[in-house]
């Protein structure tokens, strides 16, 4: 599929800027200008199906759902999570969706679930994972996402910490009641559009900033040279890689040619997915906007929970991919 893009690749590089094939400024380049298109063709495919697909899943009607689980069962906590692969979140929803879920009864280790699930195990990060690394890798980070999300939600739950929510989001009432017309297919297919518009052009520096420094690490630094530091050999790696992206702030279109190159130049593919589940499931805007409606003990605890899930993730993978 991509081979046509590769040709146009070597021909800007090595035949329009005339930069030699074997040079690091040229292997550097060809990379970048190959990613690119692709990584951009395959977003434009997968953010417009997938907008079409979520758009039978507004937060309004998500909420409603999980209204509907009683109590914080194992049942509720898996129907958040898988929800979450579905649903459009970002940070800057965070707030009005956890208001919406607490208003509506659903309950806090639910929510919680919902919460970590939504942003890390993200739908385009999903269709690039296995347009890049192929579906092994893919359903790895589909399935240990979802186990995060379940297992931090089950465990906020169980600490019964609803009073470190802050006061007002328990007295706010929301009008559950409004009931808007559904959107007809030709609406979905033209809001699908409009959306992946204007969501390419937001993430596309982020996108560009993470392929340069793909490229940078593709003609620079060679294939294995990482290992010793971050392979599988070093007991410590994951913990690095999940600190350094916790106060990272991106999103996983930007972070997956990143992971890639990473990979190759020898990082353990489990540090590499623990790196991107950290960058995008626990970004510092998300904290701060969260902080308008959790205590600070409460927003610890959450971040704690889901960080030592991601580490204990990127180990299990290390382990379980050879």
């Amino acid at each position: 599929m991509f081979t046509p893009v590769q040709i146009f690749a070597d021909w800007i590089v090595y035949n329009v800027f005339g930069i030699a094939k074997e040079s690091r400024i040229g292997s550097a380049l060809n990379f970048f200008v190959f990613d690119t298109i692709k990584i951009f063709i395959l977003l434009l495919i997968i953010i417009y199906v997938i907008t079409f697909i979520r758009s039978f899943f507004p937060p309004e009607k998500t909420r409603k759902i999980l209204a509907k689980s009683k109590g914080s069962t194992f049942i509720g906590h898996v129907f958040a999570a898988l929800l979450g692969i579905v649903t459009p979140f970002c940070s800057c929803s965070a707030v009005p969706l956890f208001i919406g879920f607490v208003e509506a009864g659903v309950p806090l280790g639910v929510t919680f679930s919902f919460l970590i699930a939504a942003p890390m195990v993200n739908e385009v990060a999903l269709g690039l994972l296995y347009g890049l690394f192929g579906i092994k890798i893919a359903v790895i980070y589909v399935v240990s996402g979802e186990i995060i999300a379940i297992v931090s939600g089950i465990i906020i739950g169980k600490l019964k910490m609803e009073k470190h929510v802050e006061g007002y989001v328990y007295e706010m009432q929301m009008n559950s009641d409004l009931e808007l017309p559904d959107p007809t297919i030709k609406e979905r297919l033209i809001d699908s559009w409009n959306f992946t518009k204007d969501l390419i052009k937001k993430i596309c520096l982020y996108v560009i900033i993470g392929i340069a420094i793909g490229g940078f690490i593709h003609g620079w630094i060679p294939a294995g040279a990482l290992a010793k530091y971050a392979g599988k050999s070093n007991p410590f790696a994951v913990f690095v890689a999940v600190a350094i992206g916790v106060p990272l702030y991106s999103n996983a279109a930007g972070v997956i040619p990143l992971v890639s190159e990473l990979t190759r130049a020898g990082v353990a593919m489990g540090t590499a997915l623990a790196f991107m589940m950290a960058v995008t499931a626990l970004s510092l805007p998300e904290a701060i906007l969260l902080r308008r409606v959790l205590k600070p003990k409460l927003l610890a605890v959450f971040f704690g929970v889901a960080a030592l899930g991601i580490v204990f993730t990127g180990y299990l993978f290390n382990f379980m991919i050879s």
